[in-house]
């Protein structure tokens, strides 16, 4: 089976976890359950659950360990997004093609949508059949990569940069927060549900590092040579909101290179292991080559 088909079957899996795991839209609160699987399903690259199975895969783990922690790394996904689109924030009325969960249904919905969300996603992992070293190693690397260390902390750094002219550093530990803890703790909790040892955790780690970074590059790239349609959301809402980008500090080809650098520092991470990381360095090709 090629990689591609792989993914495609891990997606089909992981949609049909998530709608299980999530409320039924016929109980009550009907609204917010609906609201919920508004914000989850149906759409989707699914990255950072792929990232829990590639990683895990590395190591030969049973898939079923690791289908608990791919849910929860999607549904703090979910969240972020619902939260990032209020009006309070980055203010966006589309989101994979459909209208924002506070467009859709109304923003206290949003609100309670998401943190609904987030809740749910620990649970998940809390109830997971995993050791239970396993499961607070998991809830662990995921709560930190939440919080005010590293997503919320990132996404704060960036409402207090808006109309300003970010350094190329500040620029990459903003984005390092907000986009590459996610994607890291993805990576580590597959790696984790593997029994990895402390020198594949770390390369592993290296290699996430550089994809979360190569995933906001690209992204920033795309907000300018994508139109709304490719992205399944608003076009150019980081020009239009003055807010500083790779391209805007590097230029265009720089922003290139820029993935270029990445794209080899994921490779080196990669290099000691065999026909087992095919899946991560799929992925990591995916974050880079991405049209939309």
């Amino acid at each position: 089976m090629t990689v591609e088909a792989s993914f495609a079957r891990l997606r089909d899996r992981i949609e049909s976890q998530l709608d299980a795991a999530l409320p039924s839209p016929a109980d009550a609160p009907r609204r917010l359950h609906q609201a919920m699987r508004h914000s989850v399903l149906g759409g989707g690259k699914r990255m950072r659950p792929l990232l829990v199975h590639a990683a895990g895969e590395v190591f030969g783990t049973d898939p079923h360990q690791l289908d608990a922690p791919a849910m929860a790394v999607e549904l703090i996904h979910a969240y972020s997004l619902v939260h990032d689109d209020l009006p309070a924030m980055d203010d966006d009325a589309l989101r994979r093609g459909k209208p924002t969960t506070h467009i859709a249904f109304d923003e206290a919905t949003a609100i309670l949508a998401g943190d609904a969300l987030q809740t749910r996603a620990f649970s998940l992992l809390a109830e997971a059949a995993l050791p239970a070293e396993l499961r607070v190693a998991c809830l662990q690397a995921l709560a930190h990569a939440s919080g005010a260390a590293g997503m919320c902390g990132g996404q704060a750094l960036d409402i207090d940069a808006t109309g300003q002219l970010q350094s190329l550093d500040a620029l990459t530990r903003m984005h390092a927060l907000k986009t590459g803890a996610l994607i890291r703790a993805a990576v580590r909790m597959g790696a984790l549900c593997g029994h990895a040892p402390a020198a594949d955790l770390a390369r592993l780690d290296r290699f996430a590092d550089a994809l979360g970074l190569a995933f906001q590059v690209r992204d920033d790239i795309l907000d300018v040579e994508a139109s709304s349609e490719q992205l399944g959301k608003t076009a150019g809402k980081d020009v239009a909101q003055d807010k500083s980008t790779f391209p805007a500090l590097l230029g265009m080809d720089g922003a290139k290179a820029k993935l270029d650098e990445l794209s080899a520092v994921m490779h080196d991470a990669l290099a000691a292991y065999g026909e087992e990381a095919n899946a991560l360095r799929a992925l990591g090709r995916l974050a880079i080559e991405r049209d939309h």
